[in-house]
């Protein structure tokens, strides 16, 4: 089976992405053809980046910290970032894991399930074009939380309520189908 994890994007604290990342994990878990597992950068703190270029560099890494994270990254065969939108843009600490890092996230597929005003449109959109210069097959199927959706499920009394979401199923289902086909052909397209 092939690898996939969930990269949590937001390190703030009382983060809304919590309840998105056991959503996500759910339903690409009980898909049976991927071992999902979450990469959260709460996890993985990091120095701000002041360093040469981790395309030049590759794996010679400046310190453990950021060593650790580019061998968490390397396991995996594809990605879902969850992506919460910050004045029009994607998170700091987002873009601070990747510019640490490079040929981890190389030629393997990525797509996004975003929140805020425009369910994270405009974050995901500069994500995807972030994801161009890493190499990446950034995918045309994202899932867009909007606020009449996140106010609910932000309001639950269970922190791990997925079912506000229902109404995004065909939405995570059709982005799911197409990870795993560009999974699969990147995965064999690697290891030639």
């Amino acid at each position: 089976m092939t690898l996939i994890q969930v990269v949590n994007g937001s390190t703030r604290e009382g983060r809304f992405s919590e309840k998105v990342a056991a959503w996500v994990v759910e339903h690409l878990a009980a898909r049976g053809d991927f071992d999902v597992e979450v990469l959260d950068l709460r996890d993985h703190p990091l120095p701000f980046f002041d360093q040469a270029p981790p395309a030049r560099t590759l794996r010679n890494y400046p310190n453990e910290e950021v060593a650790r994270l580019g061998r968490e990254l390397d396991r995996a065969d594809g990605y879902v970032v969850l992506v919460a939108e910050y004045n029009h843009g994607y998170t700091a600490v987002l873009k601070n894991a990747m510019d640490h890092t490079f040929v981890e996230w190389r030629r393997k597929p990525i797509t996004f399930v975003g929140w805020g005003n425009v369910g994270g449109a405009r974050a995901i959109e500069q994500l995807r074009e972030v994801a161009v210069e890493f190499e990446m097959a950034p995918l045309r199927h994202a899932v867009h939380i909007m606020p009449d959706l996140m106010r609910p499920a932000m309001q639950s009394s269970d922190p791990f309520d997925t079912g506000v979401f229902a109404p995004l199923e065909p939405k995570l289902k059709l982005l799911a189908e197409d990870l795993a086909w560009w999974t699969t052909a990147l995965t064999t397209a690697r290891a030639r």
